[in-house]
């Protein structure tokens, strides 16, 4: 299934469906403005999950891309707009996801020189 072992926050293992997850603190920003973050954010497949209430949707312009995940489902894009700059489907959410992924639905996650400090 994809499952796997992933050390939890107070350093205790637990299994874990598809690419597991791990809660913690999480920020994003992308040239120097912080884009969102805070505790509980996730950490699934090496990406950092940040919850939709800690994201400043005023940056987020919806793009017209999709990709699917064979384990979480179809993600929805976003294009950042920082101070005239774009940055095309650095963001991306998965608003229906998967039984297997429900834990990062509506979670946002970055890319594309977006950092993201665990």
């Amino acid at each position: 299934d994809g499952g796997g072992w992933v050390r939890g926050a107070l350093g205790g293992r637990r299994r874990v469906g598809g690419g597991g997850w791990e809660g913690g603190r999480g920020r994003a920003a992308w040239k120097g403005t912080g884009l969102g973050g805070r505790e509980r954010c996730g950490i699934v497949g090496g990406n950092v999950y940040v919850p939709p209430e800690s994201v400043k949707m005023d940056f987020l312009r919806p793009s017209e891309t999709h990709t699917t995940c064979w384990w979480k489902g179809e993600a929805s894009y976003n294009t950042l707009e920082v101070d005239g700059q774009t940055n095309p489907d650095a963001a991306w959410f998965y608003p229906d996801a998967s039984d297997k992924a429900k834990n990062i639905e509506g979670y946002f996650a970055f890319w594309h020189g977006v950092t993201v400090e665990r």
